[in-house]
C-alpha cells in the first residue's frame, strides 16, 4: 500500500513537471483571445473624408481613423494636444504657431505603404484641400466643404506657412475666439499628402476618401455599405495601442433591432434608443444606460427666402399654432425638454430670460390674417427619414404638426427623402419648411449661432437651412467671434438669442438627453458632449 501510494505520488509529480514545462510553450504558440467590441451604429457613413461631412453618422465612422492637430479631452470640451504637441498664439490673436509631433506613423493598405512619418506637408494638405480651389483634391468626392465654409474659414485664413518639417504657422485676417476649438473638430482630420499624390498618379484619387489612411487609433479593414465597418487597432498609434483589438460597426438603422441585438450580446453598445424601449432597457441587468444632457437642438426651419416664410408675421403665427409641449411629451417621452433658444441650456451664454412663443391657435389665426392669409395657405413640411440624436421620430412629429396647422387653415404636405438626399436638398433650399437639428461640435456658442444662422452658411450647400441672413443678428454674432473676453462674448450671444426669437427663423422643438445603452462588459466608455462615439480608451472585460 505504501509502495503503490509512493508510485502514484511520483507519477503525479512527473505529470506536474511535464505540465509546468509544456504550458508556457503552448501559451507561447496560442495567442491571447483578441478583444472585439461591436457597436450597433445607426447608419452608413457618406464617405471616409470628414472634410465634407456634417452628420454624426459619418463623423463616428471617420473619427476612429484620423487624428487632428488638436483634440478635445476624452468626454469633455477642453482643447488638448493632438498631432501638435504644443502651440503659441501671438498677443494680437492673429498668429498660431504649431509644433508638430515627430515619429507619428501612418496606416497602410493594399494600395499604399507610407515612406515617411506625418509632417507639416500633411497639415498643409488638410487645409489646402478645403481652401484652395486649384488644389487637385478640392473637388474629389465633393467640393462642398460644409464646415470649413460655414465657419467662414475661407475669409478668416490669411496664410498657412510651413516654417520647417515640424512647424506650421497660421495667420488670420482677424482674431477668432473659438479658433483652436474649431481645429479640434472632425472636419479637420489629417490625411496623408503622400497617399494623395500616389492615388492621383495612379488615376484613382477617390481612393483617398474611400479606402482611407490616417494616423488614428484604428485602421479601416473592411466596409460593406448598410452592413458593417470593420476596424483593427493600429499597433503604432502615437498615443499607444487601443485596449480593444477589433472594432466592428454593425450598421442597424432600426432602434428596436439595435436593442434586440444588445440584449442578445450581438452588440456591446448602441446609440439613440427608442424612448418607448427605455423602461425595458433600464431593467436589463446586463445593460447600463449612460446619460447626460445633450448639447443639441432639434428644430423646424422656415425657408426665409420663400413665400410666405419671408414674412416674420407668418413665421411667428406658425410658432404659435404648434403645440410644442404635446410633441415633446408624445415623441421624446422622458428624453427631451422643450427648446426655447437655438442653443441648449447646457451651453454657456444661454439666455434664460428669453420667453417662448405661446401656444395660441386663435392668436396664430389672427396673425395669419394680418399677414394677408385669412384662409391659410398650402406648404410642404419636410421630415427626416432617420432617427437622429436630437429627434427620435421626425415623421411622427410632422404628423402632429400637420394636425395643429390644419386647425388654422394651413395645409402641410409631409415630404421626405433618403437621408443624404434630404440633407443636400435642404442645404440647397428646396423646402418651405423642414426639420433638422444639430449637436454642438466644439463647446462654443459660435458653433450654433454662426454655423447654423450666419450669412456665410446661408449660401447654397450651407448648414443654415433657414437661409436666414439678418444683418442685426449677423453683426452681433460676428462681433462675438473676434471678442476674447468671455463675459463680453456672453452678453453678445445673449443679445443674439433675443434677435433670433424676434425673427423666428425656426420653430425650436427640443433638446434631447444623450443616452447610450452599453453592456456591462464594456469598460470606461465616455459620453462625448458632442454626441460622438469613439472607442479609443474603451476596454472589455
Amino acid at each position: 500500500m505504501t509502495i503503490s501510494l509512493s508510485r502514484r505520488k511520483l507519477r503525479l509529480s512527473k505529470m506536474a513537471l511535464l505540465c509546468a514545462v509544456a504550458l508556457p510553450a503552448i501559451m507561447a504558440l496560442t495567442p491571447v483571445a483578441a478583444k472585439t467590441l461591436v457597436y450597433c451604429s445607426e447608419g452608413s457613413p457618406e464617405n471616409f473624408y470628414p472634410g465634407i461631412n456634417t452628420t454624426g453618422t459619418s463623423f463616428d465612422a471617420n473619427s476612429q481613423i484620423y487624428s487632428r492637430i488638436v483634440d478635445f479631452e476624452r468626454g469633455g470640451t477642453s482643447v488638448v494636444p493632438g498631432l501638435a504637441e504644443k502651440w503659441t498664439v501671438s498677443k494680437d490673436g492673429l498668429e498660431y504657431t504649431f509644433s508638430l509631433r515627430k515619429g507619428v506613423k501612418w496606416h497602410s493598405n493594399k494600395n499604399f505603404k507610407p515612406s515617411r512619418d506625418f509632417n507639416a506637408d500633411d497639415f498643409m494638405f488638410a487645409i489646402e484641400r478645403q481652401w484652395n480651389e486649384n488644389d487637385p483634391y478640392f473637388k474629389v468626392t465633393s467640393s462642398n466643404h460644409s464646415y470649413f465654409n460655414d465657419m467662414g474659414m475661407p475669409k478668416l485664413l490669411k496664410s498657412v506657412d510651413k516654417i520647417d518639417e515640424y512647424t506650421v504657422k497660421i495667420t488670420l485676417n482677424k482674431p477668432e475666439a473659438p479658433f483652436l476649438s474649431n481645429l479640434a473638430m472632425e472636419y479637420a482630420g489629417i490625411q496623408s499628402k503622400e497617399y494623395a499624390i500616389a492615388m492621383l498618379k495612379a488615376g484613382t484619387p477617390e481612393k483617398l476618401d474611400q479606402e482611407p489612411i490616417g494616423t488614428g487609433p484604428f485602421m479601416l479593414i473592411q466596409y460593406q455599405k448598410d452592413a458593417l465597418i470593420r476596424y483593427k487597432a493600429f499597433p503604432e498609434y502615437w498615443a499607444g495601442k487601443a485596449k480593444i483589438d477589433d472594432l466592428i460597426f454593425s450598421i442597424t438603422p432600426d432602434a428596436s433591432v439595435r436593442w434586440a441585438k444588445l440584449q442578445k450580446g450581438e452588440c456591446h453598445a448602441m446609440p439613440y434608443p427608442n424612448p418607448a424601449d427605455l423602461d425595458a432597457i433600464r431593467k436589463d441587468a446586463k445593460v447600463q444606460v449612460l446619460e447626460q444632457p445633450g448639447l443639441n437642438v432639434g428644430y423646424l426651419a422656415y425657408n426665409t427666402t420663400k413665400k410666405p416664410f419671408d414674412d416674420v408675421r407668418v413665421r411667428k403665427a406658425i410658432n404659435m399654432a404648434i403645440d410644442k409641449k404635446a410633441i415633446v411629451s408624445a415623441v421624446y417621452l422622458s428624453t427631451g425638454v422643450p427648446a426655447i433658444n437655438p442653443i441648449p441650456p447646457t451651453q454657456w451664454s444661454y439666455n434664460k430670460s428669453v420667453k417662448d412663443d405661446a401656444f395660441d391657435p386663435a392668436a396664430a389665426k389672427k396673425a395669419l390674417a394680418a399677414a394677408g392669409y385669412p384662409n391659410g395657405f398650402t406648404t410642404d413640411l419636410w421630415a427626416m427619414p432617420v432617427q437622429r440624436p436630437y429627434n427620435p421620430n421626425a415623421k411622427r412629429i410632422a404628423e402632429l404638426m400637420q394636425a395643429d396647422l390644419a386647425k388654422i387653415g394651413v395645409k402641410a404636405e409631409i415630404k421626405s427623402f433618403e437621408w443624404g438626399e434630404y440633407r443636400k436638398r435642404m442645404q440647397n433650399g428646396e423646402h418651405q419648411m423642414g426639420m433638422m437639428g444639430w449637436t454642438g461640435d466644439n463647446g462654443d456658442p459660435d458653433n450654433f449661432l454662426n454655423t447654423l444662422l450666419g450669412c456665410d452658411s446661408a449660401k447654397t450647400n450651407g448648414s443654415n437651412v433657414a437661409k436666414f441672413c439678418y444683418q442685426p443678428f449677423e453683426d452681433v454674432v460676428q462681433k462675438a467671434k473676434v471678442t476674447s473676453n468671455p463675459a463680453e462674448r456672453t452678453k453678445l450671444y445673449e443679445k443674439a438669442q433675443v434677435i433670433f426669437k424676434e425673427q423666428a427663423p425656426w420653430f425650436t422643438i427640443a433638446h434631447a438627453v444623450q443616452l447610450m445603452p452599453v453592456r456591462k462588459e464594456v469598460i470606461d466608455f465616455k459620453l462625448s458632449p458632442f454626441g460622438r462615439h469613439t472607442f479609443y480608451g474603451v476596454d472589455m472585460k
